[in-house]
């Protein structure tokens, strides 16, 4: 993990700069994720063999040293092709302060997303949605309320402007806030109000999908760039920003 997408750390809490491509957590084995590069990340910064009572598990480090870990606890998670900010725990207490946060609207968390708008589209909204989930195809659909096990998914959106790319081709900037957090929502949401992101295989229609192909954009073109919440200990508001970094944005002026 580059210590440059550490974006903030203390004794309760790591906050860092998550690239699209790879997962916030997985039990795949040989597969990289965020929990193993930040776990892996502290331990790096102990002392050769740590401190006694700190381990959670061993690891060994490049040498053949054994480095001991410290555990990081999942606040929230970025769908693997999602780039963004992501807020880990280090300690239960924290983690649990967190999640309910999450859980509930107290955290922020805002995305910026380059979608297909062939139509004109209403340039803000709020989309209230009920998602299920497939876990065979591994997708979401929206659904009527009383399907069994559809889940309310709400999220407000704003067009912000016009995006150029190098090539002169144009798509459009939404900013998005997220209020709950379903699978795949964003996504889901976005395409079925008529607004599909860019570089999304899943969910987008065959003109968005045409659209990404003329703008070379592969990958979903959506990225969590801004997330604030209330310090779990010293109930301080932290506020976190980044700009898009991620292939799908590469060249992209807004």
């Amino acid at each position: 993990m580059n210590p440059n997408r550490i974006l903030y750390e203390d004794k309760d809490i790591l906050v860092c700069h998550k690239p699209a491509g790879i997962a916030t957590q997985t039990a795949r084995v040989g597969q990289a994720d965020m929990v193993s590069e930040m776990e892996n990340y502290l331990a790096r910064k102990l002392p050769q063999g740590g401190r006694r009572g700190e381990s959670q598990k061993m690891h060994f480090g490049r040498r053949g040293n054994v480095l001991h870990q410290q555990r990081i606890y999942v606040v929230h998670r970025l769908d693997q092709p999602v780039e963004g900010i992501l807020v880990f725990a280090k300690q239960q207490a924290a983690a649990a302060a967190l999640s309910a946060q999450a859980a509930g609207e107290e955290m922020e968390k805002e995305y910026l997303a380059l979608v297909c708008d062939l139509r004109g589209k209403e340039t803000a909204g709020t989309l209230t949605d009920y998602l299920l989930k497939d876990g065979k195809t591994n997708m979401s659909y929206v659904v009527p309320p009383e399907v069994k096990g559809a889940k309310e998914a709400r999220l407000q959106y704003e067009i912000l402007e016009d995006a150029e790319t190098e090539s002169g081709l144009r798509c459009k900037v939404a900013k998005v806030r997220l209020y709950t957090g379903r699978h795949h929502q964003i996504r889901v949401q976005m395409a079925n109000a008529g607004l599909p992101l860019l570089g999304d295989h899943k969910y987008a229609d065959k003109e968005a999908i045409a659209l990404s192909e003329r703008l070379g954009i592969r990958d979903v073109a959506l990225c969590a760039y801004r997330l604030a919440f209330i310090h779990p200990v010293t109930k301080e508001k932290m506020q976190f920003e980044i700009k898009p970094e991620g292939a799908a944005f590469r060249g992209i002026r807004f």
